[in-house]
């Protein structure tokens, strides 16, 4: 199992550098660095942890293509990518209405043209080219970085349903999934194969990296009281409900649906129910979390990451030692 870490954690970025480097001595296969569009800037996380290591990789998944124009996103990817050269992969994903719109008021439009014609635009950029585009949802004209990495960057993209999945088959370097229960990975994968062979492509080729939400512990009633929070209002953003809907939670996606659209908090928890928690999140015991990660694996996720849930550190602290690839030493 090629697992992974997953960035950031709390409270602040000496904390995701300390991660980093036990991540790295414990034999973790990669970092990945969430932008969440609240939380810190995935560049800087990236940055940061690239100061502390010196063989893992580090990624972005995802940044979102709508809150970065290409131009100061090749910026931010080519930086990094210079810090950690041939060790820097960027993950970027259309994100949500909630973290593109509300938040950052850009207009959440035609995601599969978007993330087409970024990723062109940006394969472009890092390799030092002068760049003019002109597209249906991006535009430059005579871009070309001062400074471009010292070697290729992958890109990787965040798909859930079937036209971004076969998007992601057919032009990126590597597939970042999120979210699902493992019983959807083959259906998954079967779309980004379609992609993948319509292109001309080899599927195999391509690394599947999927994010968990992970807590180690013997109380699995409390860890799924601690997700509920989390789900229902995520679960009732447009993009993820339909989402968990195509999964097979149609009767949940409704339920958190209608609820978080009445404000009703309460309502919107009590949809989100056990099982759907139970069959998406790695939740119990450590042997408990690496049978779960690792029915992942065998339904074709290659790079599974653990992302710790809870916010206190030394919950995290657990989540990570007790999962390591490698023997370590109790912290």
């Amino acid at each position: 199992m090629r697992l992974a870490a997953s960035l950031p954690v709390p409270p602040d970025l000496s904390a995701c550098q300390r991660v980093a480097a036990r991540a790295e001595a414990l034999g973790y296969d990669s970092i990945w660095i969430a932008d969440t569009g609240a939380g810190p800037d995935a560049f800087v996380v990236a940055a940061a942890a690239a100061q502390v290591t010196t063989s893992i990789r580090l990624g972005t998944a995802v940044v979102p293509v709508y809150t970065r124009t290409p131009s100061v996103m090749a910026a931010g990817a080519g930086s990094v990518a210079q810090l950690a050269p041939g060790r820097f992969v960027l993950g970027i994903g259309a994100s949500s209405e909630t973290i593109v719109e509300r938040w950052g008021g850009v207009p959440f439009r035609r995601p599969l043209a978007r993330m087409r014609e970024t990723t062109a635009v940006l394969r472009a950029m890092l390799a030092g080219e002068r760049v003019t585009f002109e597209g249906r949802t991006v535009r430059t004209s005579g871009f070309r970085l001062v400074s471009p990495p010292p070697r290729p960057v992958p890109i990787y993209l965040a798909a859930l349903m079937p036209p971004m999945l076969e998007l992601a088959g057919e032009i990126a370097d590597g597939i970042v999934l999120n979210m699902m229960p493992v019983d959807a990975v083959p259906r998954m994968l079967a779309h980004v194969r379609r992609g993948a062979e319509r292109a001309g492509r080899d599927p195999a080729a391509l690394e599947i990296v999927a994010r968990f939400q992970t807590i180690v512990t013997d109380d699995p009633a409390a860890a799924r009281g601690a997700l509920r929070h989390m789900f229902g209002p995520y679960f009732a953003t447009s993009v993820y409900n339909r989402f968990v809907a195509w999964c097979g939670f149609e009767r949940e996606a409704a339920a958190i649906a209608r609820t978080w659209a009445a404000k009703d908090r309460a309502a919107n928890l009590a949809a989100v129910t056990d099982e759907m928690i139970d069959r998406i999140a790695v939740i119990g015991t450590a042997a408990q979390c690496r049978a779960r990660l690792g029915r992942f694996v065998e339904a074709g996720i290659t790079t599974p990451m653990v992302h710790p849930f809870l916010f206190d550190e030394a919950a995290i602290w657990r989540v990570f030692e007790s999962l390591a690839p490698a023997p370590h030493p109790t912290k």
